[in-house]
């Protein structure tokens, strides 16, 4: 999942810092998503879903395309 969500970032051309905000947490703990050392809740995963239009499916890793959310 952490992959997706810096391939998410790197898309859209984010910063870290960004994607903290977006998703109103710290910059430090955005970084530790991304390295995997810190889990995301599924509050995150909507929100994220959401703001990006793609399915939570897609940020988790079960499906390889970012279906459009409708």
């Amino acid at each position: 999942m952490n992959y997706r969500i810096k391939d998410i970032r790197e898309d859209h051309d984010l910063r870290q810092k960004d994607m903290a905000e977006i998703m109103k947490t710290t910059q430090q703990h955005y970084s530790k998503i991304e390295l995997g050392k810190a889990d995301l809740d599924g509050q995150k995963i909507v929100l994220l879903a959401k703001h990006f239009q793609v399915s939570a499916d897609y940020i988790l890793g079960l499906v390889n395309e970012p279906k459009r959310l409708k």
